[in-house]
């Protein structure tokens, strides 16, 4: 009885947050449709993500007819449990897979779900760069490189390959430096100079100082769905060689060195207490919602305890600069457009 109130008290919340999202203003002065996702409360667990980007990744590999869509899997999950993952047992995967190994598809059992759109719609804006087509450098015995196609994860951590570091979900804890607000991000603790990774490709849409963030890089995915804020990066030399604004990076390059930089409107100062980077990701459904109260930023904690096991392979590039690279080059079809 418990459960099912608190299932329903989920449903119920879930259609306001869809509700609003989806209401076309009314004001006969207002000439454009604003009909678009104005709020995501991200908690899909790194287990639920695992075992359906496994489900993905196996059927596409193994030339399955049709293959299984990991978003798809996730919608369908958040309708069955109200959106709230904490309720996720891998037998409710389980019983789904059986009902499409009998025949049955993805529109027919979603056809009688009211938020499954929603849930579609939202987890396609954080993950829908995470899984597909690529090629990676792969290396023989001997030394030698060649390319190779894959289909996978093609997101990474962004904490390069045999570097350590830690963290803990802090999202929404109380931050005062400079006025009272909430922490949109997660907080990598781990030591000054660790190469930073570029979780997706993109675009880096801003690059520099910013008081509360210190010396940051945001960037923006292809699909302009998500753009990553990666802060209080080293002093001195906060960012690898080619950063600038407009340019374009792979998933997996070096963008930059873990630090300790912000909380000063001076630049170049490490008011940061411990050296930590700072990683968030907002959803941009509308270019209304960049740089405006009505920003998403979501729960990221999960997405870097998936991607633990996807991290990126660095050298030192630069003997003079000390700058590092990926060791393994990276092409997806994204990047050749």
């Amino acid at each position: 009885m418990v459960i099912s109130l608190v299932l329903l008290f989920s449903s119920c919340f879930a259609f306001y947050f869809y509700s609003f999202a989806t209401n076309e203003a009314k004001s006969s002065e207002e000439t454009e449709k604003k009909d678009f996702i104005k709020w995501v409360d991200f908690n899909v667990t790194a287990e639920a993500m695992r075992l359906t980007a496994d489900l993905d990744i196996r059927s596409h590999t193994e030339g399955q007819d049709p293959p299984y869509n990991w978003i798809e899997l996730l919608a369908y999950l958040a309708c069955q449990n109200g959106g709230n993952f904490k309720h996720f047992k891998a037998n409710d995967l389980a019983s789904l897979v059986s009902k499409l190994e009998e025949g049955n598809t993805i529109s027919e059992l979603t056809a009688n779900m009211k938020f499954y759109d929603y849930y579609y719609q939202s987890y396609s804006a954080v993950l829908s760069g995470f899984l597909g087509s690529y090629s990676t450098e792969v290396e023989n015995d001997e030394g030698t490189k060649t390319f190779q196609d894959k289909y996978g994860v093609k997101a990474f951590l962004p904490i390069a390959k045999n570097y350590s570091f830690s963290h803990y979900d802090d999202f929404g804890n109380s931050r005062s430096y400079g006025f009272k607000r909430t922490h949109l991000g997660n907080d990598l603790m781990g030591s000054i100079g660790t190469p930073i990774i570029a979780v997706e490709s993109g675009v880096i849409e801003h690059l520099g100082w910013n008081q509360y963030g210190g010396w940051r890089i945001g960037i923006r995915s292809f699909d302009g769905k998500r753009y990553y804020y990666y802060a209080h990066l080293r002093k001195n030399h906060p960012y690898s060689e080619g950063m600038v604004e407009g340019a374009t990076v792979k998933a997996g390059d070096v963008i930059g060195y873990l630090g300790m930089t912000g909380y000063s409107v001076k630049e170049n100062v490490n008011n940061i207490n411990v050296p930590h980077l700072h990683f968030g990701m907002q959803l941009i459904f509308d270019e209304s919602q960049v740089d405006s109260p009505n920003e998403i930023w979501i729960d990221v904690y999960q997405i870097i305890e998936f991607l633990q096991k996807n991290r990126s392979s660095v050298i030192k590039g630069n003997e003079e600069t000390k700058d590092y690279v990926r060791k393994y080059d990276f092409m997806e079809n994204s990047l050749a457009e």
